[in-house]
């Protein structure tokens, strides 16, 4: 008997209290009412200058598949969810609304408006769980990147983090890193769902299989050629070099330095590299690698970075602390209505929200302004000026996915986005030195 596969439904990718909610809705006639749910986040990790809007796209193809087949309803039914018209309801499930937000790879701020999600209570609240695992874990992953590759000043990091965690968030990590400017990663299944550049040739334990590290250095490069990557520090790194070097020749594509003094080593490494005359060989640098650490190497002559840890897990903030509000919701009277919640510390604001940049002549950004007002104003508005940059964009309309922002294609969309977005912000948004949000926030509130 063969095992049977387990579903691909995301459906159940979902906290308990969303179906309890929607069961009670349902039963009380209030599940049909038009609702716009926002996501934001109140403010930024410390110290942290801007955010990284990552996982648009994993949104978007988790909500293709966010189906209750007869699994996930049998587990329900089961289990004691919810009740049987809840499970009816839930088994002829279709998001029919509409997403817009942030395009993937933009720069956010605190009360940004990353995403915008708008149909029946029913259908929108159940997808706040699988919305803002995806955006949280993607954009805490991708606001550290971004400062790493921005302290790299041009020199490219390669993620290799995912030994360091969970195998599916390994995945999602290396996706995220690269939006964010990493050059490549070192996981397979990264690459083959979206087309990223995978990288890795040795680890010591291959060094350590052979009698000696001379051996081992000659069958690497025997099977991979000259332009491979040899890791010398294993034993003693002059010897390693040395060794390098005769084993491929004065061509060796790259020597890998995974401990130590990363600074004297690589600049000792360097030359003896030029000594040898391997001039055109490269040097790659590992070992708990944070953007600190790739700012302490600016001067040091290395050629790539290899970060793990540090990448995967949002270097010390694993969360954007986005949360998913209902800010409008259609009443009685058939009239949409701002809502908010006004607890302690956990404000909302009402109403639905558009979002642009003003930016200046030269194409730098001044400030993230919010545009405020009578509902159809704000859905329709259009900036009247150049200096002001709309940040919306759809993402789904009636239900059906713009599948522009998903798969390989959406990747390099949200790469070249974070390039242009981070490219506009104030020289200081850089600055690994704790500080304000490189941008002020500003309300603009339209009257009609």
């Amino acid at each position: 008997m063969s095992a049977e596969l387990p579903s691909t439904s995301t459906a159940l990718m979902t906290d308990r209290y969303e179906l309890t909610m929607l069961e009670t809705a349902l039963a009380d006639g209030t599940a049909n009412r038009h609702c716009l749910f926002e996501v934001f986040t109140r403010r930024l990790p410390p110290g942290r200058r801007y955010g990284v809007l990552a996982g648009t796209g994993r949104v978007l193809e988790a909500l293709a598949e966010f189906r209750f087949g007869d699994d996930e309803l049998a587990f329900l039914s089961r289990n004691g969810v919810v009740d049987r018209a809840t499970i009816d309801h839930l088994a002829a499930f279709r998001f029919t609304g509409s997403i817009t937000g942030y395009a993937e790879g933009e720069t956010f701020f605190p009360h940004s408006p990353v995403m915008v999600v708008e149909g029946t209570f029913a259908e929108a609240v159940i997808l706040e769980t699988v919305i803002l695992s995806i955006l949280n874990y993607d954009s805490a992953v991708a606001s550290a990147a971004s400062r790493m590759t921005g302290a790299a000043v041009g020199r490219p990091c390669l993620e290799m983090g995912s030994r360091r965690a969970h195998e599916q968030a390994a995945v999602a990590a290396a996706r995220a890193a690269v939006v964010a400017g990493f050059a490549g990663t070192s996981n397979l299944e990264a690459g083959r769902r979206y087309g990223l550049a995978t990288i890795g040739t040795a680890a010591h334990s291959y060094i350590l299989l052979h009698d000696d590290e001379a051996t081992a250095f000659a069958a690497q490069v025997a099977t991979q050629g000259v332009g491979t990557t040899l890791l010398v520090d294993t034993y003693d790194v002059p010897q390693g070099v040395i060794n390098a070097v005769a084993a491929a020749g004065t061509g060796l594509g790259a020597v890998r330095i995974d401990s130590g003094d990363l600074t004297s080593l690589a600049i000792e490494v360097r030359a003896q590299l030029d000594e040898l005359g391997a001039t055109g060989t490269q040097i790659v640098v590992s070992s708990d690698l944070d953007e600190y650490s790739i700012a302490a190497l600016a001067v040091a002559p290395v050629d790539s970075y290899g970060v793990g840890t540090s990448v995967v897990t949002g270097s010390g903030a694993p969360t954007c602390g986005m949360v998913y509000k209902l800010v409008a919701r259609e009443g009685r009277d058939g009239v949409l209505a701002p809502v908010a919640k006004a607890s302690t510390r956990k404000t909302s604001t009402g109403g639905r929200k558009n979002a642009g940049r003003r930016v200046d002549q030269a194409g730098r950004a001044l400030e993230e302004v919010l545009v405020t007002g009578p509902d159809q104003a704000v859905a329709t508005w259009a900036p009247e000026h150049t200096e002001l940059r709309p940040l919306h964009v759809p993402l789904v309309a009636g239900g059906a996915i713009d599948t522009r922002w998903t798969g390989t294609s959406g990747v390099q969309l949200a790469v070249e986005r974070h390039r242009a977005s981070r490219g506009e912000l104030p020289r200081g948004a850089r600055r690994l030195s704790a500080g304000d949000p490189a941008l002020p926030t500003v309300t603009l509130r339209l009257e009609r």
